[in-house]
């Protein structure tokens, strides 16, 4: 099982891991509330997805050498990895809150008429889910936390 050890491979998979769990306790200290579904959202302090990619393209560098043409593809991929995490995402999440509340705006206006005409309640509606990309700081960290997880198993990881 070679894949076993793969260094690259499983520190980006543990960033993910431990990035998501490093949510918790943040949104804890923040709001005073444990919610244990951080451990699979997207958004949030840190960036799971940076720390993915900020770890893997630390591992080849640190593997491959950092001038190694598999550490360029690497970064370039990070970058376009966290680019898309504060860009395109972020304001897809912005977007499902605004179609979230013209949802809730037309059926508050629907019961309106529906208590005008004395008709049965609507059903709850499922919202879109709005958080979904993350603030530059939160990518940063992410970021920061990938590389720093990936520099410091590195020398503990055994081949």
């Amino acid at each position: 099982m070679e894949i076993l050890y793969n260094f690259p491979l499983i520190i980006a998979l543990s960033s993910i891991f431990i990035a998501q769990f490093a949510k918790i306790p943040i949104v804890f200290v923040a709001t005073r509330k444990l919610d244990l579904t951080l451990m699979t959202s997207t958004g949030g302090m840190p960036s799971s997805h940076s720390a993915a990619v900020a770890a893997l393209a630390t591992a080849i560098g640190l593997e491959s050498g950092f001038s190694s043409n598999m550490f360029a593809i690497a970064c370039v991929f990070a970058v376009i990895v966290m680019f898309d995490a504060t860009g395109v995402r972020r304001h897809a999440g912005y977007h499902a809150t605004v179609i979230n509340q013209l949802v809730d705006d037309f059926n508050k206006l629907v019961d309106d008429v529906r208590t005008w005409q004395h008709k049965k309640e609507r059903e709850k509606r499922e919202e879109l889910e709005e958080l979904l990309g993350h603030q530059p700081i939160e990518v940063f960290f992410g970021a920061l936390l990938g590389i720093l997880l990936a520099w410091a198993s590195h020398s503990l990881f055994i081949v």
